[in-house]
């Protein structure tokens, strides 16, 4: 990157938007792909994955958006069962396609492609056949997955392993467990799986495109202590060490975190390390890594006799991210009550933004990629097709202020890529949470037109991206 006075933003800054395949591609049963884990378990109140925001048939257009909007990067992620829908084996050629054209546009005008290579969409018949991600023969499927990718997209300078392996096993329509054996053991099992497969990405692409960089994208969420009680601050230092710095030091150092692996053991949920298991995660450092990035958290101490509180979907207005998270004897999320909240409560924490990018960067010392970054909530369509997002505006703005400062800091940042470019289907709360720059004209219910209408916020990120920052 290039090196220009610290309050401006480098000259080759990626200003971007991100995208997920299965919130907007839609045709999830046709052109050859089949079904995956996170279209099967998506909420049934919502719309469902058949349409989504049209963007397999709108894709054109889309990108023509992208390229009047100022888009430097664009963050999307490639399907793994539209590329393969068996899992492994047979080329979905249609798929491939799909995406050639897309990354030939892209790179037409002049749009830097980053892709996810898995962003939530494992294919449901590996599922069936052998428990997916709870099973070691998904490395070898993701990997020979990866080969297709690198091979036929080999012009793609930045790739994303896996996004949010930090959220993913946490939240149950992401993944799917075996009822007989205990929920806490398969889910750091299959963390522990996600992270040898997130490294054989990364050596993979180191053979077949050493040019490339690659990296995970990470969901950060810090966490402040909600008192200067001692027992708060040790809930604050624990949460960030089970949710945030448990997957860090595995990507970058290649290890577990003696507090995280004591307290894996002490409650045998430890997953099966097999002997050359931390050596091969441990040779895979990234390039760089990804973070993803909403809400700050405050938590508490909370004794370890309190019952543990059951996952709740709360489908009336918020959804079941909105949950705050705990672990008896360790820590208890809970609302914090200097920062304002979003529709959705989520807490709205632009100052957090700039202290965990230099945690992260202070830490491990490597540059970081704002891979999400966004307002969902609910957007009016006027009379005369207009959306006044002043609050997404507000959000992007006030947030943007504090990259700034993190990159003044002395944090390396390779690019901004809100979420999301248009509006998708959100995973938990279908039409209803909107976070684009482009309207979608549908809604749950009724797909309407899928016309493409220009939101506030998209003029104003014009202006920031022709100004490289300067004019927010």
């Amino acid at each position: 990157m290039s090196v220009q006075a610290p309050h401006l933003f480098p000259s080759d800054f990626l200003w971007g938007a991100a995208t997920a395949a299965y919130q907007i591609e839609g045709a999830h049963l046709k052109h050859g792909k089949t079904l995956s884990v996170v279209e099967k378990n998506m909420n049934k109140n919502y719309a469902d994955p058949s349409i989504a925001s049209g963007h397999y048939q709108y894709w054109e257009k889309d990108i023509a958006l992208m390229r009047e909007l100022g888009l430097k990067a664009y963050r999307f992620s490639i399907s793994w069962p539209r590329i393969l829908p068996d899992g492994r084996g047979k080329i979905n050629q249609e798929g491939v396609d799909f995406y050639r054209k897309l990354i030939n546009k892209l790179k037409e005008y002049e749009i830097e492609p980053i892709v996810t290579i898995y962003h939530f969409d494992l294919p449901q018949c590996l599922q069936e056949e052998y428990g997916g991600w709870s099973s070691r023969k998904v490395i070898d499927d993701f990997e020979a997955y990866c080969q297709v990718l690198f091979t036929y997209f080999d012009d793609v300078n930045y790739w994303l392993t896996i996004n949010e392996q930090s959220n993913m096993f946490q939240l149950p329509y992401l993944m799917e467990f075996n009822p007989d054996i205990p929920l806490e053991k398969q889910k750091y099992e299959m963390n522990h799986i996600m992270t040898l497969a997130h490294a054989k990405a990364i050596h993979l692409c180191r053979t077949l495109l050493p040019n490339a960089k690659i990296g995970p994208a990470l969901g950060i969420i810090p966490n402040y202590p909600a008192s200067p009680k001692p027992e708060d601050i040790l809930a604050a230092r624990y949460a960030d060490e089970m949710r945030t710095y448990l997957f860090m030091d595995l990507y970058m150092k290649g290890e577990y975190r003696p507090f995280v692996w004591n307290y894996l053991v002490e409650n045998g949920i430890e997953p099966t390390v097999e002997p050359e298991d931390m050596a091969r995660i441990q040779s895979a450092k990234p390039d760089f890594i990804g973070i993803n990035y909403y809400q700050s958290r405050v938590v508490k101490y909370i004794p370890e006799d309190t019952d543990k509180k059951e996952l709740k979907l709360n489908y009336d207005g918020k959804d079941d991210d909105t949950q705050y998270d705990n672990i008896p004897g360790l820590f208890e999320g809970m609302t914090n009550p200097f920062t304002p909240k979003t529709k959705w409560d989520w807490e709205i924490d632009p100052i957090g933004f700039r202290y965990i990018l230099n945690e992260l960067y202070d830490r491990y010392q490597i540059p970081l990629m704002i891979t999400e970054n966004g307002l969902g909530t609910l957007d009016e369509l006027t009379a005369d097709k207009q959306i006044h997002d002043q609050e997404r505006i507000d959000f992007l703005r006030d947030h943007i202020r504090q990259l700034q400062l993190a990159i003044k800091d002395g944090v390396e940042v390779w690019g901004y890529m809100p979420w999301s470019f248009i509006d998708l289907l959100s995973t938990s709360s279908g039409f209803r949470k909107r976070y684009g720059f482009v309207y979608i004209d549908r809604d749950d219910k009724d797909i309407k037109t899928l016309e493409r209408i220009k939101k506030d916020s998209f003029f104003w990120y014009q202006k920031v991206i022709a100004s490289n920052g300067c004019q927010l």
